[in-house]
């Protein structure tokens, strides 16, 4: 007979809500976890779409996502140039916030060059952007249409193209533009300021020919990290690898989002550990005088701890499962990307047994001070 599969059965209902509240909390953990991982891929996903072994940027900087970085337009030409280079394509990266159809929503502006590496990886819906001026590609996340109008600093562009999954590090979708769009979304002033620059620094009219890195794709065996180091002895430039790059935004533009959410995962964990012991105690207080009754007719102890082990155990098991299936379902409906990984769920498993196993200690050694004799009692 398995004493603790009776019990659950003699209070089913109890123990099916116990674990329906404890699945929640689980599942806001594993949720946190996705959410982590799905923060990871954003993030990085706008890198790995340019396609780039290195990174040309403003010497003493560490890129457009890091830092402000500035750098003549002109400079791919002589990149294109040097030995071992296969590809190279100048882009712009501007966040800005866009009034449409009544609403705000902030964007993050990507210009290129039309033909070259860091425009949109892969178009799911229409078509690239073909004219020099005053067409974009959307993400889907935007909610924008293939037709549509919208309308970003002075000029008016029409959505050609649509793609998936490619938005910025704060969350934001991407709209690709031609690098001309955007050195005069981002660099040109307006008549009232060009005005008073000029007054400013009579005789200077200034430039917008400016960009805010270079990529690069270089030819098979040609080692990424001995090309930037080349490039780095101009002085005047700055180069970073992909792994680098990859390095910096993952590790220093989101790091405090990524210690908030593991100190809030670890929270949730230490609750749930104190939620299970609390239940787990419980349970065995209110079987107080069935385990003194066992004792008397002579059960062995481990007869009794296997009880409350396997209850734990079980509560544990089902609660995760329940969380799990919760959170997948409602996987595509949180405002950021969520990405569960098998290896992430079942790391969580086993932390989930382990913790099952800690807070079944507390019963255990409830259990193990009952007195055979208080069976007895009235």
């Amino acid at each position: 007979m398995n004493l603790a599969l009776r019990d659950i059965r003699h209070n089913l209902g109890r123990f099916l809500l116990t674990c329906l509240g404890l699945s929640l909390l689980l599942g806001i953990v594993l949720a946190m976890v996705g959410i982590y991982r799905g923060l990871i891929e954003e993030s990085l996903g706008l890198l790995r779409a340019a396609k780039a072994d290195v990174w040309i940027v403003e010497g003493g900087t560490r890129g457009p996502f890091a830092e402000a970085s500035r750098l003549p337009a002109d400079t791919r030409e002589i990149i294109a140039a040097q030995w071992g280079v296969a590809a190279a394509g100048t882009v712009a990266y501007q966040n800005a916030e866009l009034q449409h159809r009544g609403t705000s929503r902030r964007l993050m502006i990507v210009g290129s060059e039309i033909g070259r590496i860091g425009g949109p990886p892969h178009i799911i819906e229409g078509r690239p952007i073909t004219r020099n001026r005053y067409e974009a590609v959307a993400d889907i996340g935007a909610n924008l249409s293939i037709g549509e109008q919208i309308r970003l600093g002075r000029d008016t562009f029409t959505i050609v193209g649509l793609t998936r999954r490619l938005v910025a590090s704060g969350g934001d979708p991407v709209v690709f533009v031609t690098l001309h769009d955007a050195q005069k979304l981002q660099f040109d002033l307006t008549p009232a300021a060009a005005r008073r620059e000029i007054a400013r620094t009579p005789g200077q009219s200034g430039t917008i020919d400016t960009a805010n890195a270079v990529l690069v794709q270089l030819l098979p065996g040609v080692t990424p990290a001995q090309f930037a180091n080349e490039v780095i002895r101009w002085k005047h430039l700055g180069a970073l690898t992909q792994d680098q790059q990859e390095s910096i935004l993952s590790q220093s533009v989101i790091d405090r989002a990524r210690r908030q959410i593991g100190l809030f995962t670890s929270l949730l964990l230490v609750v749930s550990t104190v939620i299970i012991g609390l239940i787990i105690y419980t349970m065995t207080i209110d079987k107080t005088k069935s385990i003194a009754t066992l004792k008397l007719i002579g059960a062995p102890d481990s007869r009794i701890v296997g009880l409350i082990v396997q209850q734990a155990l079980a509560m544990g098991a089902i609660s995760f499962a329940t969380g799990a299936a919760l959170i997948n379902a409602a996987q595509g409906h949180f405002p950021r990307r969520v990405v569960l990984e098998p290896a992430d769920a079942a790391t969580l498993f086993g932390i989930v047994i382990v913790v099952c196993l800690i807070a079944s200690a507390l019963g255990v050694r409830t259990a193990m001070k009952i007195d055979p004799a208080s069976a007895l009692a009235g």
